[in-house]
């Protein structure tokens, strides 16, 4: 029984260990095991301890506190940590600036004081300073060393897409085209967001939100940045209705008004906007005229304007 309980128990032990081993690149929660004069000792698991040095241990902290930290190696391969938070940690995209050109490659700010490396052999075109480009972050195996790509095609479609029409996404805006924008899409695949269907200013780097529209038989994807159909249409409705009423029961917005005007007001595509009118229309609780859009006399006998303060 004894000895059944010394497997189980380092069983345990080892599982432990192995749920605290520590990723370089990455931002984790750790416990301070010791304090020493030149920082914190933090306790990394099967990895071993990681210092955390003194000009970044937050004050009053004793052994046994938690502490959020980004970990990275050093010159000499140790790990090190810090509270200061990076723009972009391994695994993920990111658009940086180009703060140094040297023989060794282009140096990118990534908001930590040592910068962020993207070797010659990692541009996808040669890195100009002062310019911005969106890279990929990655831990160099050879060398545990946080290092960025701009080939991004090496880190994109590695698994077939699995996504449902009309799942939400998050998406990184990447690059103008003819057709419209090239976005990375849940950071592990390529989209397109069509000209025709962009009623925003967009801009390289942005992430945002988007909506799965289709995905193709040679599995390129199709994103749009609002829900598609009639997903978005009684919330949209209501808005229309609430501003028609603030504005005294009437605008001067219709069906054929441009499109950007329409999205500055709403926050939508005309072809939203067309579904959703279409759907007050059909409630009775609109009228619809060259001139504009009312409200009929149900939706005014339940308008009452806000008092004056």
């Amino acid at each position: 029984m004894k000895r059944q309980e010394f497997v189980r128990e380092e069983t345990q032990l080892r599982n432990e260990k192995r749920s605290q081993m520590v990723e370089i690149g990455r931002i984790h929660k750790l416990t301070i095991k010791k304090m020493r004069e030149y920082g914190a000792h933090l306790d990394g698991g099967e990895t071993g301890d990681i210092l955390l040095p003194k000009k970044y241990v937050p004050p009053n902290s004793r052994p046994g506190d938690a502490v959020e930290v980004f970990v990275y190696g050093d010159r000499e391969g140790h790990l090190r940590a810090t509270t200061q938070k990076p723009f972009v940690t391994v695994g993920q995209f990111a658009r940086l600036r180009v703060v140094a050109n040297e023989s060794s490659g282009a140096y990118l700010d990534w908001g930590l004081p040592k910068d962020l490396l993207v070797p010659k052999s990692e541009q996808r075109e040669k890195m100009e300073q002062g310019k911005s480009y969106v890279v990929f972050l990655f831990l160099d195996t050879k060398t545990d060393r946080i290092t960025a790509s701009s080939k991004l095609d090496k880190f994109l479609g590695v698994k077939p897409p699995n996504y449902e029409a009309g799942e939400p996404v998050d998406l990184l805006i990447c690059d103008k085209t003819d057709l419209g924008y090239k976005v990375i899409v849940n950071n592990a695949h390529w989209g397109m967001v069509y000209e025709n269907e962009v009623f925003q200013r967009l801009k390289i780097g942005q992430t945002l939100k988007g909506y799965i529209k289709l995905i193709r038989e040679d599995l390129k994807i199709d994103v749009s940045l609002q829900p598609s159909g009639y997903q978005k249409v009684d919330p949209i409705s209501q808005t229309i209705l609430k501003a028609i009423k603030e504005s005294g029961g009437s605008i001067t917005v219709t069906d054929k008004s441009p499109p950007e005007e329409i999205y500055a007001l709403f926050g939508v595509s005309k072809k939203t906007f067309k579904k959703a009118i279409g759907t007050l229309y059909k409630k009775r609780l609109i009228t619809v005229d060259p001139r504009g859009i009312r409200l009929n006399r149900k939706s005014r006998r339940n308008f009452s304007p806000k008092p004056h303060l």
